[in-house]
């Protein structure tokens, strides 16, 4: 009798001898961890959605955006790891856009798969260049989009930028060999970040590796190119406070602008912000390799302005924190899980508050700001915005215990409860619930109050002439550009001068004197 052959769909299949289990061959614990790495190498299949409308300016396969590996986080936060992101733009190889380059010389080129994807192994130069590049594009982005949701879009130019010049940021990931820091310049118009081996240990630490230290100088530059005069070392404590606190915080609202970072903070803390995470503890890798038991900086403090002093890095955390626990205050008000997941939620508070944080910036006094003007337009903007009272509250309370701002300046006219001008007469009283009928307008229920931000007073202020103290910031801070230091060389050179004018030495020591010769002297 033939053999019939055997269809997916044949109601009556053959019974088929399954191979005894020591047959089947198990994957050691070696191989696991093989197989692990090398799925991360692997090339991804063919995009779908071919018939999508492509923009037509753009050729393929540039206009499906890039792919790429990138360490989440530091390398010590385990948790996180390595992951593929996505970055929307026109990547080319460098990696490079029109906004950011990989700095020349430095690593060499790193060109794109065949999908134009940039996946390239962990700890290796090509990764280094790839992760620090994808930070900064991520950071750029994230502000970007925060101006553009509240209708006010920009593309945040570098402090360079102008019509005859859009140089992009140039980015070193090994820029700065055997220096335990990393900078911005805006002279060099550049990302610098050193690698070390830290005292007592043999492996090398790359500041490059870290998400926070990249976020952080990328915030730097944002910032730069908004307010230049706040860079300057001249300008008032508390102005440098707030270039390193924006630093600090790009790092923090750049890590939840990414959901899976959300979803791994809420389990972490089982959503309590306040529970110790790595969200709060920046650059901690860093701050390991320096001795410490937590990163760099820790946004979940509790420091006030009088106990800060003149210190920029103590100043700095003081904003950090507040802004901390306003979050983490707003968190809690719009929580609720039986509605929506926590880590949505988290991703979308924090979403409105990086953009509150950045336009009250904008909005701040272009020279000598201090941390009172940024929360006073910071309650303006909340206000504006159509935010619950409970917003302003945590606002006004948290900054109001870290000394920075203190009661109003002026009565609020608009939200008390004083007499009504002229012969106004009160609104007719209703049952709880009801709203107030209006008395000029019978039968129409009297409009809600109008809520207008009265300015709050400045809290602990900046004594007259105060120098900040920058030393323990990080690079950017330090850098001599911003101390106007050419002008200290220049007046040396300049007395040396007028010292040698004053002796006749017009020329080199030793050097005979030369005499100017008459029409009818010898030659």
């Amino acid at each position: 009798m033939e053999q019939r052959a055997l269809l997916p769909d044949d109601p009556n299949p053959r019974e088929r001898d399954q191979p005894p289990v020591a047959f089947v061959p198990t994957p050691s614990a070696a191989y696991r961890q093989h197989r692990k790495a090398s799925q991360l190498l692997d090339q991804p299949g063919a995009p779908r959605g071919g018939d999508e409308p492509q923009r037509a300016d753009v050729p393929l396969p540039y206009a499906f955006g890039a792919r790429v590996l990138m360490w989440k986080q530091d390398p010590s936060v385990l948790d996180m790891g390595t992951r593929k992101a996505f970055l929307p733009g026109i990547v080319l190889a460098g990696p490079r856009d029109a906004r950011i380059a990989s700095g020349t010389p430095g690593i060499d080129a790193v060109e794109p798969n065949a999908f134009g994807d940039f996946v390239t192994m962990p700890d290796t130069p090509q990764f280094d260049a790839v992760h620090t590049f994808a930070v900064v594009r991520q950071t750029l982005t994230m502000y970007q989009r925060a101006l553009s949701a509240s209708g006010a879009e920009m593309p945040l130019p570098w402090q360079w930028n102008s019509s005859i010049d859009t140089a992009p940021l140039q980015v070193f990931p090994y820029g700065l060999p055997n220096v335990m820091n990393a900078f911005y310049s805006r002279t060099q118009n550049c990302l610098k970040f050193g690698d070390f081996v830290p005292s007592g240990q043999s492996e090398r630490v790359f500041t490059c590796r870290s998400f926070d230290i990249v976020a952080h100088e990328t915030g730097h530059a944002v910032l730069d190119g908004l307010k230049p005069y706040w860079l300057l070392a001249d300008a008032p404590p508390q102005t440098g406070g707030l270039h390193e606190s924006f630093g600090d915080l790009t790092a923090i609202f750049l890590a939840l602008s990414q959901l899976d970072q959300c979803e791994a903070v809420v389990a972490q803390t089982k959503a309590r912000l306040h529970d110790k995470t790595f969200l709060a503890d920046i650059a901690e890798q860093f701050g390991l390799a320096l001795g410490s038991t937590t990163g760099l900086r820790n946004a979940d403090n509790d420091l006030t302005l009088s106990q800060a002093g003149t210190q920029v890095h103590a100043i700095s955390q003081v904003f950090t924190g507040g802004v901390y626990d306003i979050l983490a205050d707003l968190f809690a008000i719009e929580r609720n899980p039986a509605l929506e997941d926590d880590a949505a939620v988290l991703h979308r508070v924090a979403s409105w508050l990086r953009g509150l944080v950045l336009r009250a910036l904008v909005a701040a006094p272009d020279i000598a700001a201090t941390y009172a003007d940024v929360v006073n337009e910071m309650l303006r903007l909340a206000l504006e915005d159509g935010k619950p009272e409970s917003y302003t509250a945590s606002i006004r309370q948290q900054f109001t215990v870290r000394e920075v701002v203190g009661a109003p300046d002026v009565a609020n006219d608009a939200a008390d409860d004083g007499p009504l001008p002229g012969d106004a007469v009160p609104p007719t009283p209703m049952p709880d619930g009801v709203p107030p009928l209006d008395t000029a307008l019978p039968g129409k229920p009297m409009a809600p109050p109008c809520r207008v931000h009265v300015r709050l007073a400045a809290g602990v202020c900046d004594a007259p002439g105060a120098q900040q103290d920058r030393r323990a910031c990080c690079g950017t801070m330090n850098l001599a550009e911003y101390y106007n230091i050419e002008r200290l060389l220049d007046a040396e050179a300049q007395a040396l001068a007028r010292w040698c004018a004053e002796r006749g030495r017009n020329g080199p020591a030793g050097e005979e004197p030369v005499l100017e010769q008459g029409p009818g002297t010898a030659a």
